[in-house]
């Protein structure tokens, strides 16, 4: 004859523990990752105002905000320097590219180039906000305009 196993209340202890528990790990693991793709937006950003900032020590007299898609000036650059298709939208319009620069321009003074972006957070309980990221490169102008 087989005898039968009679539960007790603590055998689904562990299963409701595991469940209350699995919740926070996720949101946590969520959390890390939002602070994982927050930290490689900001290398983007950084990445293209660094180019802008570059391409602008050499060329400080092109800039052109009316026409971005002619490649000589320096917002050109910033735009088409990040990757494509990642995680970083040029084409929103919340996104802006300004550049500081000296009149008139001559070799010796500085040129900053900063982007901001307005970076959207997935994390549950926190998701829907939207955290603004700026990145800022200065260049000494090495020649004129």
């Amino acid at each position: 004859m087989i005898k039968k196993k009679h539960l007790t209340q603590t055998q689904g202890q562990s299963l409701i523990e595991f469940s209350l528990m699995a919740i926070v790990l996720i949101v946590l693991l969520m959390g890390v990752m939002d602070l994982g793709r927050a930290y490689f937006t900001y290398l983007a950003l950084k990445d293209a105002a660094a180019e802008g900032a570059y391409y602008g020590q050499g060329h400080p007299g092109w800039i052109d905000d009316d026409d971005s898609s002619d490649p000589d000036n320096i917002e050109y650059r910033v735009k088409n320097s990040a990757p494509q298709g990642g995680l970083v939208n040029w084409n929103d319009s919340a996104t802006v590219i300004t550049v500081d620069i000296v009149n008139p321009p001559v070799p010796g003074k500085t040129l900053t180039v900063t982007v901001t972006y307005p970076y959207q957070l997935i994390t549950p309980f926190i998701g829907g906000q939207t955290l603004t990221l700026k990145a800022r490169a200065v260049s000494v102008i090495v020649s004129p305009p």
